[in-house]
């Protein structure tokens, strides 16, 4: 029996599984030297992956249900000892995810509007546009690091430009990281100014992507710019509303380099992050490789929240489609 005459015999779906033979014919069709190429492209992404982020995720899990201290052998199993401990006696537990609480308010509330606002004015086309936007976008080129070196030295209590500014010198000067009620604000300041200019870029190629039909309709209907870009843009900009609520929460909960170069390392008080104590119960003076393993799974089960409603957006787009 034909091809042909085995479709009919077996219905109009058939066509549906043809691609899988066809698959395995084109496989088969590959030389030797192909198959190891192929080996050898998709094996060592995957190894790299399994050695340098499953692994160490599947670890910290595991470390978490112990009391290990760093040396020696691994301690008996305690179950969920330190996760109590966590939740009911460290007094900086809660003050950590509270404060990355605030971390995603700010990201999400301020930060992200504002570049949002940046990315509408600049598509314009404004007089000097692109001027702008390497001036947003720089920061996003420098590291959370460098910028918190930036931030340090503009916040800094003896030759601070800020204080410099607002001529508090000497022993009038302000101590922007020291003072607990000042240092969490500081900080959100110096991240957001390098988010804005991120959220700013996603937003505006998203812009660049709408069909100006949709604009040239609105208009005809007599909607003004607000209306819009509310009813008639901001729908279309969905999937980069997806894609920047997810970045928006895992920046917030990754926030590390920035403190720990302002702070010198050390988890100040109204500076306490769920990032930096797990560096602090892992490598630092107090070390209790159980308990900070215990943290980064905390961290990793509120970062995979995102993650899985991302993918599952994206895996709804590929059945719609």
């Amino acid at each position: 029996m034909t091809d042909t005459q085995r479709r009919t015999a077996i219905g109009p779906d058939a066509g549906s599984a043809a691609p899988t033979p066809r698959r395995r014919r084109r496989l088969r069709r590959l030389t030797k030297r192909d198959r190891v190429l192929l080996i050898v492209l998709l094996g060592i992404p995957l190894l790299a992956d399994l050695a340098f982020v499953w692994f160490p995720a599947v670890t910290s899990v595991v470390l978490s249900f112990t009391s290990w201290n760093g040396v020696g052998a691994i301690q008996p199993w305690v179950g969920t000892q330190e996760y109590k401990f966590a939740f009911t006696v460290d007094p900086q537990f809660w003050p950590a995810v509270l404060h990355n609480v605030i971390w995603i308010l700010v990201f999400g509330l301020i930060a992200t509007p504002l570049g949002m606002l940046i990315a509408v004015i600049l598509d314009r086309n404004l007089k000097g546009s692109r001027i702008y936007q390497s001036v947003f976008f720089m920061p996003v080129m420098l590291s959370l690091a460098l910028i918190g070196i930036i931030w340090e030295l503009m916040y800094s209590q003896n030759f601070g430009l800020i204080n410099t500014l607002l001529g508090r010198t000497g022993g009038d000067a302000i101590n922007w990281i020291g003072n607990p009620n000042l240092n969490l604000g500081a900080v959100l300041v110096a991240a957001s100014w390098r988010q804005v200019g991120y959220v700013m870029i996603l937003y505006l190629a998203g812009l660049k992507g709408v069909d100006t039909s949709l604009r040239e309709a609105a208009q005809i209907d007599g909607a003004n710019p607000w209306q819009t870009f509310w009813r008639v843009i901001f729908p279309v900009l969905k999937p980069i509303n997806v894609v920047i609520i997810v970045i928006t929460v895992i920046e917030s909960l990754r926030a590390y380099d920035i403190i720990y170069i302002m702070s010198h390392g050390t988890v100040l008080p109204g500076l306490e992050l769920l990032s930096m104590l797990v560096t602090q119960y892992i490598i630092g003076q107090t070390t209790r490789i159980g308990y900070g393993s215990a943290l980064a799974t905390v961290l990793l089960v509120i970062s995979l929240v995102p993650i899985i409603i991302f993918l599952v957006q994206s895996f709804r787009k590929e059945d719609k489609a």
